[in-house]
């Protein structure tokens, strides 16, 4: 836990396990291999509720903050560990309890009988004085302490990325455990610190550090009291805790009902909890960022350090993806806007405010050390001519209507700014037509050369880059930013009829459909140099003389030259003009649109819509020999989430295909919910993307971003 400031003082929780083989938990890692982890009720302010489930131990992690004084008022920590399944009912534990700077501010530690931290005390620019206190340990149920043993751990961190290392490099194997009713044993525990090897960085961090170690169940308190509280009601602890914590809860429950109304829906209480927990843990896996990202821009000719910036967001994976990504942001607020419709705005403007002055928005923000250290080294710099799709604007459209008048002021000229960024560096061959930049560069390494900036990665392109391309679903994102730039206009009384008059030519019917409606794949698509005959092959590679052959590798082979034509990839990309509402209701291309998303052979699954058809020769293809597919099968939720909401707006406007779009969203409603209930239940997360065949979770888990977004689908808020 720490303050939304750049430099904050940092508190946190390791565990580990008493038995052979046992690892320090710490961080969220998916190597972990943790049977279920995850929050079950955050409200993303004041209170949360988290299980963590690790091979044959249960720790819940609760927290409640309790507002008053200059710095945000105090919090108390209670942390639970039980036995569970095969987990021994005297099993050892030792739970490590840490405070630690991060550059700035002083810490004190209080010592009792010269091995138990009781405490610490400390001043920081944003919390002023303050004291965290350890109290001891007592029986799950509130009974007499159990049988501990103390140590604690004062030493120096190059910075929060590494306080897991010091601690990992501080554990020695050579104390033991002497209950006076119960088996001697051997355990590890923080020893002396004789810092980090091979480490030449500078010490940055303090790092006080409390250890228990303790027969299970047992349950243990930590409370924070800001020193500017002064009229505190008793220490926030033991059945005062209690009771605020079941406040909280009970709060929690009731606002989830009045927001999303599902039991009005008449989800029954397993489905609830599992929307619950979902938002849940979009909130609880916020967090607040602050650094340089490393730019790559044409003014220079190597990756340059941008101006230190801070960023309020949600991260799509706590375990995977700890960081901003500009794309996801948009579907992530999505939800929040309509939990904390304040909190938000606050996250929009945090976005915005890492702009360049060119209008550019980095589309991954990688700021600090410790987010630096999540990112494998060839994602880490930015390239000042890839953008990434606008779905901000998504929840900014939602969160017009009740902004304060100041608040899109302020906002009002990034957009702008950004929008015109958007239509001049992507703009596309005629006029009119959008063309993501940034596409691999090395076009005989891919299957089909990837578009990261379009946010889909390895969904099929035309199979030679070049400046002809005309990208369907970025026209169809400008449509979408031009309408959203023109309401914020009207709103402010500024201009707005250049954004109208952009609308309007991106989502005229007829135009749309000369640039790029493929007769042949009866669906819209990308225009470009392609060739529909290309493969993987193995290829063996020349022997230097007296040294054996390297390993044969996979290269592309074209078996057809590439030419001008629409790209016959049939997937979500072809679906954008529905997505997003383009379409006029009485179009006449909605129902071959519908025809493909109701047809097994091609999109529909009994769990979503898959992202590739399965007729297309890039379905579940490799990109690489190193490079699984990625968009071309499996369904994905944050697309499933806009088709739900076109076909409800289609459904409910008078046209000729308002039947077969209710009948279609009806059903692809239930299958989403159900295949996502059904997946956290059995393997307790949500996930990146679905298997289109068999609708188990794949890809990074958990995965509480898009995925997050099944909370409104259930709700049916659109």
């Amino acid at each position: 836990m720490k303050t939304r400031s750049p430099r904050s003082v940092v508190t946190g929780l390791m565990w580990l396990q008493q038995r052979e083989g046992a690892e320090l938990r710490h961080s969220c890692e998916q190597s972990d291999g943790l049977g279920r982890y995850g929050w079950l009720m955050h409200d993303g302010e004041n209170f949360g509720l988290q299980d963590i489930h690790d091979r044959g131990l249960l720790l819940r992690t609760e927290f409640v903050k309790r507002p008053g004084g200059l710095h945000g008022g105090d919090w108390s920590w209670r942390v639970t560990a039980r036995p569970e399944g095969a987990g021994r009912q005297d099993a050892l534990i030792s739970l490590f309890f840490y405070v630690a700077t991060d550059g700035q501010g002083e810490l004190r530690p209080h010592l009792e009988d010269g091995t138990r931290l009781a405490a610490v005390s400390g001043t920081s620019e944003e919390l002023g004085d303050f004291r965290v206190t350890f109290l001891r340990p007592s029986a799950d149920g509130g009974e007499d302490a159990p049988h501990c043993s103390y140590h604690y751990l004062d030493a120096w961190s190059p910075g929060l990325h590494r306080l897991t290392d010091v601690v990992r490099s501080s554990l020695s194997d050579r104390f033991v455990f002497t209950p006076p009713d119960g088996p001697r044993q051997r355990f590890v525990a923080v020893d002396a610190f004789r810092g980090l090897p091979g480490s030449e960085e500078a010490p940055r961090s303090r790092l006080l550090l409390h250890q228990v170690t303790l027969r299970l169940p047992a349950r243990l308190e930590v409370t924070f009291e800001s020193g500017s509280v002064r009229e505190r009601r008793g220490a926030l602890a033991g059945p005062a805790l209690t009771a605020e914590l079941s406040r909280h809860q009970a709060a929690f429950e009731r606002r989830f009902e009045e927001t999303f109304g599902l039991e009005r829906k008449g989800f029954p209480a397993p489905q609830r909890r599992f929307a619950q927990a979902a938002l849940s843990n979009m909130l609880g896996g916020m967090g607040y960022f602050h650094g340089r990202s490393l730019l790559l821009t044409p003014l220079h000719d190597r990756p340059v350090p941008s101006p230190a910036g801070a960023l309020f967001t949600a991260v799509p994976s706590r375990s995977f993806f700890p960081r901003g990504f500009l794309w996801d942001e948009g579907f992530h607020q999505l939800l929040l806007a309509r939990w904390d419709p304040e909190l938000s705005r606050e996250v929009v403007a945090h976005w915005l405010d890492l702009m360049t002055a060119e209008g550019w928005i980095p589309r991954e923000q990688i700021l600090g050390d410790e987010a630096r250290s999540k990112v494998p080294p060839e994602f880490v710099v930015q390239h000042s001519q890839a953008a990434n799709p606008p779905t901000l604007l998504l929840a900014l459209q939602r969160l017009l209507g009740a902004a304060p008048l100041s608040y899109l002021r302020r906002v009002f000229p990034r957009l702008r700014s950004w929008y015109e960024w958007l239509n001049g560096t992507q703009a596309g061959p005629l006029p009119y037509t959008f063309r993501w930049r940034g596409r691999d560069a090395d076009p005989e390494r891919f299957l089909n050369p990837k578009t990261l900036a379009s946010g889909l990665d390895d969904y099929p392109r035309a199979s030679h880059p070049s400046a002809d391309e005309r990208h369907l679903d970025l026209r169809c994102w400008m449509a979408l930013a031009s309408r959203v730039l023109a309401e914020a206009a009207e709103r402010l009384g500024e201009p707005a009829e250049p954004y109208r008059h952009m609308e309007r030519a991106l989502s005229d019917n007829e135009l749309l459909e000369r640039l790029h409606w493929a007769d042949e794949l009866s669906a819209f698509a990308d225009f470009g140099n392609h060739s529909r005959a290309v493969e993987l092959r193995r290829e063996a590679g020349r022997a230097a003389p007296g040294r054996p052959p390297p390993a044969p590798r996979l290269v592309r082979v074209v078996r057809e030259p590439p030419r001008p034509r629409f790209v016959g990839a049939l997937g979500y990309v072809s679906l954008f003009p529905l997505l997003l509402r383009l379409l006029r209701p009485d179009s006449p291309r909605l129902a071959p649109l519908l025809a493909a998303m109701s047809d097994e052979r091609q999109l529909w699954t009994p769990f979503g819509l898959r992202s590739l058809s399965r007729d297309s020769p890039f379905y579940m293809q490799r990109n690489t020999e190193h490079d699984p597919p990625y968009w071309r099968g499996s369904v994905w939720i944050n697309i499933n989430y806009l088709a739900l909401r076109a076909l409800h707006g289609y459904a409910e406007q008078p046209g000729p295909h308002r039947e077969r779009a209710a009948r279609l969203y009806a059903e692809l409603r239930h299958n989403l919910i159900g295949n996502l209930y059904r997946q956290y239940a059995q393997s307790g997360y949500l996930w990146e993307h679905y298997s289109d065949s068999s609708g188990r979770g794949q890809g990074s888990h958990p995965f509480t971003g898009w995925s997050a977004l099944v909370v409104l689908m259930m709700a049916e808020d659109y």
